[in-house]
């Protein structure tokens, strides 16, 4: 009987320990400095090196008093994922304050479930446990509202107003992300696939106009598909980006550098060249030199 025990016992405090582990690993690259990655709490956050800068933008944060008031009688009915990076400024500057204002909230924080992604190239805003799989998580930090299982909205990279506003504001049932054309352009892709990108750009630039701000918003979105694997469909993007901003060296760049990293050196060099007429740059000049002088590349 007594051996019985002692083994429920262990196989109790091995599930513990390993319930323990499962939280807050830490990876230390050499030449780099350390991060958290996979699921993590605040325990993580507040030790060191991280701790330097949470508990300082926690500090320092006072969120609007009104807002935390309306919070209290709402979100607690709610769930939260947030994805980040514990190397992120973004990521370093608001989900400090987000813990505050949850803090304030009297939200339980086991309703909140916080994912550290990946910087690296190979899994780029990628978390090792595949909790990202299927969220279109292209910017940190990413906060998901879900009610009933399902999601109702998420505030992106950084807040239009504040945290607490912008957090009302979805309860409000009266937000609208930021980054709308990515939403939109994953919602495209995963309905109709890359070739219906191809197929109808003309169309398409027309109704991304008004949605897309800047170059980047599209090549960061086309830069996390491509090392999720998904590179038809990153290739589809970041071809649809250059007729999206014509004259913008940098789409053409993009496209050439993933070319290039798929050994493709034909259409690499096509698309270094295409930049080179918007904007002159002596290392795209160079680097078409050094690909022209590859054997097996067509001239």
């Amino acid at each position: 009987m007594k051996t019985i025990i002692c083994v429920i016992t262990s196989m109790i405090l091995s599930i513990i320990t390993l319930s323990a582990q499962s939280f807050n690993h830490e990876i230390k690259a050499e030449g780099s400095s350390p991060m958290l990655l996979g699921k993590i709490n605040n325990q993580g956050l507040t030790q060191d090196p991280y701790n330097e800068w949470f508990s300082k933008n926690y500090k320092e944060y006072t969120p609007k008093q009104s807002s935390i008031d309306s919070l209290k009688t709402h979100l607690s009915s709610y769930t939260i994922t947030l994805f980040m990076g514990t190397w992120c400024g973004d990521s370093k500057r608001e989900v400090p304050r987000l813990y505050k204002i949850l803090k304030e909230s009297n939200f339980p924080l086991d309703r909140l479930t916080t994912i550290a992604v990946d910087r690296s190239r190979e899994a780029y805003k990628q978390s090792p446990g595949g909790e990202h799989e299927g969220l279109n998580i292209h910017r940190v930090p990413t906060l998901i509202f879900y009610k009933d299982g399902k999601e109702v909205n998420r505030i992106v990279e950084s807040p239009k107003n504040t945290l607490e506003e912008d957090i009302l504001a979805i309860l409000s049932k009266n937000y609208t992300p930021k980054y709308s054309s990515v939403i939109l352009m994953n919602d495209i892709l995963t309905k109709n696939g890359a070739s219906y990108i191809f197929k109808n750009t003309k169309k398409l630039v027309k109704k991304f106009k008004d949605k897309t701000q800047n170059l980047y918003e599209l090549n960061t979105y086309a830069s996390v598909l491509f090392y999720d694997n998904r590179k038809e469909e990153a290739i589809a993007v970041l071809d649809f980006n250059t007729a999206l901003f014509p004259k913008e060296a940098n789409t053409y760049v993009s496209l050439a550098n993933k070319y290039l990293y798929m050994d493709d050196t034909v259409n690499a060099i096509q698309y270094y060249k295409k930049s080179l007429e918007f904007e002159e740059n002596k290392e795209i000049q160079n680097k078409i030199k050094e690909l022209s002088t590859t054997p097996n590349v067509s001239k």
